[in-house]
């Protein structure tokens, strides 16, 4: 049982990393920068920690800068004010997503402008596939550590982690939680210390502040990914723009 709980909290969290670090703070925003060696290193990273659900830096980076242009409108690629219920905003960010990455919509340049693109990467990490042998891995491991057969119930989740943490926060943090600063959109942060999706929860201050590698605002508030960022910045890994360094 114990090798459950930590393999699942493990993914959980690595996971989470990669979407919040990689996909969201750089992919999406330019918070701070990196060569194109270290790029590719956390697309590797980000497909191992996600998994069956791993998704394309570029196509996350475009649709989620289409979520801030267009947020709580009819444009929004997942707004719960323009879908009935949390599968059904799902089902359709999952199709904006894959005509994203298909090109199979027109996209404005403004959108496409500096995001990370490693096709052949992201075709593989994306390719039927790929998502069956990480889907037999998680199972091989519950077969062979389970205690029960109730702890494959687990299974899903670890199946479709990536898009279980974005349905986190553009579901929950856009109907429950407070607010630090007035909006003209329903962003709420869903706690005061994130401990839950490392620094994600903070979606009120990301929405009036963007681009800023710390989510977190205001007194008592901890992004978890903050200290990661600035040590990386210091290791020279990456590099923050001085205007965002706090």
């Amino acid at each position: 049982m114990i090798a459950i709980i930590i393999f699942f909290i493990l993914h959980w969290y690595l996971s989470l990393f990669s979407q919040t670090f990689f996909l969201h703070r750089y992919a999406a925003h330019g918070a701070f920068t990196m060569s194109k060696g270290w790029e590719k290193f956390f697309f590797v990273i980000t497909y191992l920690t996600q998994g069956s659900s791993y998704l394309s830096p570029r196509a996350y980076g475009i649709m989620h800068r289409l979520h801030h242009a267009h947020t709580d409108t009819e444009e929004d690629p997942h707004s719960p004010k323009y879908d009935k219920n949390l599968g059904a905003m799902m089902l359709r960010t999952k199709k904006v997503y894959s005509d994203i990455f298909q090109e199979a919509v027109p996209v404005e340049d403004k959108y496409k402008k500096n995001v990370p693109d490693w096709k052949w990467f992201d075709t593989w990490g994306n390719h039927w596939l790929s998502r069956i042998i990480w889907i037999a891995l998680y199972v091989w491991f519950y077969i062979v550590f389970a205690p029960s057969l109730w702890f494959f119930i687990l299974i899903p989740i670890h199946i479709a982690m990536g898009p279980v943490h974005g349905v986190v926060i553009n579901w929950f943090a856009h109907k429950y939680g407070n607010v630090n600063f007035e909006t003209d959109n329903t962003s709420k942060n869903l706690f005061k210390i994130d401990w839950l999706m490392f620094g994600e929860g903070y979606h009120n201050n990301h929405h009036v502040h963007p681009s800023r590698p710390n989510f977190a605002a205001v007194k008592g508030e901890f992004d978890p990914c903050y200290p990661i960022i600035y040590m990386l910045n210091k290791l020279k890994i990456i590099k923050v723009a001085a205007v965002h360094a706090h």
